[in-house]
């Protein structure tokens, strides 16, 4: 018989909805009072009259894309945050760059519900290979441990020796990170032949988990489950142990709508996910996180009543997701005018992200103009490229002309099946 995290996730489905829909006048309302950037956004609008997801839907959608512009025209959070700078407990500058935060309270972004699901039980020590600098996911796992009860070993990214020690030293079972860096460890492990069979469960997120992966992960004793949050949003959706897609997290409301609209997508049709946050600290209204997904019809089998959506499938946009963190396309043209600096002018780039064996890649092919000298080294493009992205790629030279005129900047080619 399974058990759950709280009585909330097994409501009767009205329940549930009654009581989001009651909320909500109150939240939009408390957004227009204490929000200064929602509350231009939402002019004119009478919060007591938003008390059903129709209504919901007539309010325009503020999108991730739309932050980076909001944060520079009214520094730190463009207005977004109902609490001052003072009363937050930490302050995060995401790549783009994009400032996120985080309020007082245990279990913030609300992660606790997402490691429960994935079999995660107090006591047990949970390796945590999320980053914890800069951005935030470190400490919503850190912070999601803390509240069923589990001690953490803060393992962040990279020095893999060390982790895989850790690991052993420690006996943890548990694993949170990004799904590629998972293999990192156990192949290390394997290398240096240190026992880490004590680990057999995870917890992974921003990135696609593909199918052949999770199952090499079940041959090799681990068994994954995903997450889905955002920086801004905290937890959207977890995966249970009937793995039937993601179940939205009981706290919050999510709306698929049309790519670039305001409008709601038709039932099962594949759009964007957009969030309504119950938050008192950061009240985002419909905000658009840029993710693709859809409903899906029923409830899960393990007994959880909320909505579910399927998998990501993609952007809505052509930013994207490498190894946990956001990419942009206007972060392709600072590194441009960075290399300027230190070679011949690149003429155009284009980001090809892909997959090969569990691991995302990142390929920046750089056109350069005739130019004496020929192009800059390969390795300063790459150090600029990380120290702006936060994250690497291989920097190619390719023939002027060679890429093609599509308009796409970034070119995703993972497959999401």
């Amino acid at each position: 018989m399974t058990d759950y995290y709280d009585d909330l996730e097994c409501r009767d489905p009205e329940e549930r909805e009654r009581a989001l829909m009651a909320a909500l006048p109150g939240q939009v309302g408390h957004a227009q009072d204490q929000a200064s950037g929602l509350a231009k956004i939402l002019t004119g609008i009478p919060a007591a009259d938003i008390t059903s997801r129709d209504a919901l839907a007539r309010l325009p959608v503020t999108r991730k894309s739309d932050l980076i512009a909001l944060h520079e025209a009214s520094p730190p959070f463009g207005g977004l945050n109902a609490t001052p700078t003072s009363g937050l407990r930490r302050l995060f500058l995401s790549p783009g760059p994009i400032a996120d935060l985080q309020g007082r309270g245990p279990d913030w972004f609300r992660f606790g519900r997402a490691l429960y699901a994935a079999g995660v039980r107090p006591g047990e020590v949970v390796h945590n290979c999320f980053s914890y600098h800069l951005t935030p996911a470190g400490f919503m796992m850190e912070d999601a441990a803390a509240a069923i009860g589990c001690p953490v070993f803060p393992g962040g990214v990279g020095n893999t020796d060390r982790q895989v020690q850790a690991i052993h030293h420690f006996g943890a079972s548990v694993y949170a990170g990004t799904p590629d860096f998972l293999m990192v460890i156990l192949d290390k492990a394997e290398e240096l032949g240190v026992d880490i069979a004590t680990l057999t469960k995870a917890t992974v997120g921003g990135g696609a988990l593909f199918p052949a992966v999770r199952e090499e992960y079940r041959r090799r004793g681990v068994h994954v489950r995903q997450n889905y949050g955002t920086a801004d949003c905290g937890l959207i959706a977890y995966e249970s142990e009937a793995m039937e897609g993601l179940i939205i997290d009981d706290s919050i409301i999510v709306e698929i709508v049309q790519p670039g609209t305001n409008d709601l997508a038709a039932d099962g049709e594949i759009g964007e996910v957009v969030v309504t946050l119950l938050n008192p600290d950061y009240p985002l209204i419909r905000f658009g996180t840029g993710d693709l997904s859809s409903f899906m019809l029923g409830q899960s089998s393990c007994g959880r009543t909320a909505p579910r959506i399927k998998g990501l499938v993609g952007r809505a946009d052509q930013t994207t997701k490498i190894r946990g963190m956001f990419v942009y396309p206007g972060q392709m043209d600072a590194v441009v005018k960075q290399a300027a600096e230190i070679g011949p002018a690149i003429t155009k780039v284009r980001l090809e992200v892909g997959n090969e064996d569990g691991r995302d890649t990142a390929r920046l092919l750089c056109e350069v103009g005739d130019a004496p000298g020929g192009p800059p080294l390969a390795g300063g493009v790459e150090e600029i490229f990380t120290d702006i992205c936060k994250v690497h790629a291989n920097v190619e030279y390719v023939k002027t002309g060679s890429l093609p005129n599509d308009g796409k900047i970034i070119d995703d080619t993972r497959s999401y099946d």
